[in-house]
């Protein structure tokens, strides 16, 4: 089996990139889950395996899909390069219940 060309992060990160639709889609999961979502950012240099930024405080009690989509740009659009990811946490269980890269550089 051949290698692949690009970094794998989590969830999705074997399927090609998601719609902007997709995104907002799996947001909407998040916060109909009663998840938090947060928003992260890493260098794709850096090989963020596990220790990425976090971009603001966590969203919590967003209950729209729309507010966290404008977040990811927002760090998207402050930190260009970077890979950005959502994570909705799930705060009955303690853990992440969804991670995923919402904007990567097609190098990374």
């Amino acid at each position: 089996m051949d290698a692949p060309t690009t970094k794998r992060y989590g969830t999705f990160s074997y399927l090609p990139p998601l719609s902007r639709a997709q995104v907002r889609r799996q947001l909407q999961h998040i916060v109909a889950a009663g998840w938090i979502p947060a928003v992260e950012h890493a260098a794709p240099s850096a090989s963020p395996t596990a220790y990425w930024s976090m971009w603001k405080l966590p969203l919590f009690g967003v209950q729209d899909a729309d507010v966290v989509l404008d977040e990811l740009d927002a760090c998207h659009d402050a930190n260009p390069g970077h890979l950005v990811r959502v994570l909705g946490y799930d705060p009955a269980r303690q853990t992440q219940g969804l991670v995923f890269v919402t904007h990567r550089d097609t190098a990374a």
